[in-house]
Order: C-alpha cells, then structure tokens, then sequence
C-alpha cells in the first residue's frame, strides 16, 4: 500500500504542477491524508475482532480500502507505461549523445507526460466510483430465464421448471427486508422444483440462525436439495470460535439445510419421481481443480446407481470440477449445476459480450457452457463476500424449463 501511494503521489505532482502553492499543499494534503487513513484503517481491521465497532462497519471499511488500493492499481498501469517511455528516451538520449565543439551533450532527465497522468488519474476515479456504485447493487437480484433442450429428457419432466440459487453467504447479509424480497423474488417463479449449490455461510454455523425464518420460505413442489461449498467447511478461520470445533461447526451447517426443510446431498443421489418416470439427482461435497480448495466430493460414491436413469442431473459447487473431472469419466451427466465464482461481483454483462477479471482463472464462470450433449450453468451467487457490492455481474435467480 505504501509502495504505491509514493509511486501514485509521483503523478499527482505532475498534474498539479501548474497549480499555486495552496493548491498544491491542499491537494497533498489530502492525498496522505487518504493514503494514511487506508493505512490505519487496513492495520485496523486486521488487529481486532470481528465484533468490534460491528460487522457493516468492518465490512465497508475493508471494501472502501480495497477499492482505493485496486484503483490505484489501475492508475499506475498507465504510469508504468508512462515511465516506460521515459526510460526508452533517456537511454536513446545516451546513446545517441553528440559531440559539438569538444563539449559533450549529457541526456537530461525526461519529463513525465501529464497527458498519461491525467489518464492513469481518471482510470483509477472510474474504478473506484464504479466500486461505491456498486454497493447499492448487491441485493438487485435478477431473475434470468434458461430454455434448455435435451432429446433424453423423460416426457414426464418436459415442461419442469428448475430455480437454482448459489452462494447465499448469510455471514454477508446487512439487510434482512432485502433478503426477505430476493426469497419472494424466488417463490415467485413457482419452480417445481429448486436447487442450492452451496456456500450457505461464510465460515460459522451461526451465521444463519437470524435468516433460517427467510430461507425455510423456500418450497417446491418436487422439494429443495442441496449441496456444501468451499465455504462451508470453515476453512477460513481458526478454530475453535466459541467453544465449538470445525467440526461441530460443519455439523451445524448441515443441521441447517435439515431446519429449514432442504434435503442436503452428501456425495449421494436421489430419484426424481413425476407421473411415473423419474431421472437422477446427484449431490457432492465439494470438488474443485484448483488446488487452494478442498476437494471433498466423491463421484464414486455419488454416482453408482445413477447410471440406470436416461435423465442425470449434477450438483457441484465448483465450476472447475466440470472439465476436470465431470466430462473425461462422466459423459452421460446432462446437466451440471455449480457457482462458486460470483462472476468476482465485477464485470461487464451487455448482449454479445461478458467479461470478468474471473475469466482468467476459471474458464467457466458464469452463465450456460455446453460440451457435446452435456451441459454446464455458472450461477452468479445470490449473496456476495469481501466486496459488499456488485458492479455488472448482479445477483441471480436462475429458472430453467426443461423442453
């Protein structure tokens, strides 16, 4: 952080370099003060306690600093470049030094360019608004709507109607009302049946005891499963946190899918019964290709058995696990249902074009992929971690209907 408040101060001295002595003092002035400010506020959040001053406090405070430092981030790619040219022209001036009249020439220093600076500048304050704008989006849950096609699809089932929601994240929530209406939002679709892929909390138990009365709203016809993710499991905090162990913890997780009436899948699948036909709904732990998560999923215990129904249905929570593992040994699996990516709650989502800094670390991350005849959907999480926001990648509801 400190690197680059000192990289990015050398631009603001170019920009400013026009300016009175006033300006000038008012304008660093504030800079350090912001700079100094983040510093604080970063040593703050890191040495005390999760209770201390209140979870929406912490959580816009490390947003807020996190934004501020992935601005300037932005800010000295153009300042980089800008001293790229510096350095070509200053070892180009040594290079081609003259000699006139006995006297050598030295290269003097280049300036900066303020044109590059007043860019990197703007870059950077775009970022940033972006981030604070989107703040305000991360209940604005969309419902998207999927037609899926599949020849073996049982006539019975031709027609069904499927809600996938992922990722709720409870520890997040700041807003019960909000979350009270992404619910409705969900009942609304009348789903015959309705599938959650994990990532209920963000590491503790507890952290649905206040929205299991919202959630346990959930109903459909053909009931609710579920599946664990990566979060799940309290990977990501040190044990034990109130007299309870990580394991007793991820009991608890799992006794809350049983309170609120969802039928979690533990490696397991289940029959799907409608006027006499049926198809397989497989549930795993998590499974993931990439090496920092857990790869708790087991398809040779899931999946014996499942291969005597026409129709399969897979819910991973990972959407690596896909071409990982899912298409090489199980290519009769239809349908994969996963999340886990959020879309990184930032992008750009317009017809034609999607795009997410996620893209360059899992190559399915949001939306419909499909391979042959099977098939892969990336929800885009219905709840949100780290970031308390969403900039183009908004919350999801997804329906599909089944033809």
């Amino acid at each position: 952080m400190l690197a680059l408040d000192f990289y990015v101060f050398q631009a603001v001295r170019t920009i400013s370099q026009n300016a009175t002595s006033k300006t000038r003092f008012i304008l660093f002035s504030i800079y350090w003060g912001i700079s100094i400010l983040s510093v604080l506020g970063f040593l703050f959040f890191v040495f005390t306690d999760s209770p201390f001053l209140g979870k929406r406090f912490r959580t816009y405070l490390f947003a807020s600093i996190t934004g501020i430092v992935f601005a300037k981030m932005i800010a000295i790619i153009f300042f980089i470049a800008d001293d790229i040219r510096r350095a070509i022209q200053w070892i180009a001036s040594k290079i081609f030094l003259s000699r006139q009249e006995g006297e050598i020439f030295q290269a003097t220093p280049i300036a900066r360019s303020a044109f590059l600076s007043w860019m990197g500048m703007a870059a950077g304050g775009v970022l940033f608004g972006s981030l604070l704008q989107g703040f305000s989006n991360k209940y604005n849950y969309h419902v998207r709507k999927v037609k899926l096609h599949f020849p073996n699809l049982p006539k019975a089932f031709v027609g069904l109607k499927i809600v996938q929601i992922s990722d709720i994240h409870s520890g997040s929530f700041t807003n019960k009302k909000e979350v009270e209406h992404g619910v409705s939002l969900v009942m609304e679709q009348q789903a015959d049946l309705i599938l959650f892929t994990g990532d209920l909390v963000n590491d503790r138990a507890d952290e649905m005891d206040e929205y299991k009365e919202v959630f346990n709203k959930i109903q459909a016809p053909l009931g609710v499963f579920s599946t664990l993710g990566n979060h799940d499991y309290g990977d990501y905090v040190s044990w034990p946190i109130k007299g309870l162990t990580k394991a007793e913890n991820l009991e608890l997780v799992k006794k809350a899918h049983a309170d609120m009436g969802w039928r979690l899948l533990m490696n397991e699948h289940v029959a799907i019964e409608r006027n006499g036909e049926s198809f397989a709904l497989i549930g795993i732990e998590n499974w993931s290709a990439k090496a920092r998560f857990p790869k708790h999923g087991r398809m040779d215990l899931a999946y014996p058995g499942a291969e005597k129904f026409l129709f399969k249905i897979l819910m991973s929570h990972d959407p690596s696990h896909w071409d990982a593992e899912v298409r090489p040994k199980y290519g009769d699996i239809d349908l994969t249902l996963s999340g886990h990516t959020h879309g990184m709650q930032f992008g750009v989502e317009i017809p034609g074009f999607k795009w997410s800094p996620i893209q360059y670390v899992y190559k399915q991350w949001a939306g419909l992929y499909e391979s042959g005849k099977q098939k892969l959907y990336v929800n885009r999480g219905f709840g949100f971690i780290g970031y308390p926001g969403r900039v183009g990648i908004m919350p999801e509801i997804t329906v599909f209907e089944l033809v």
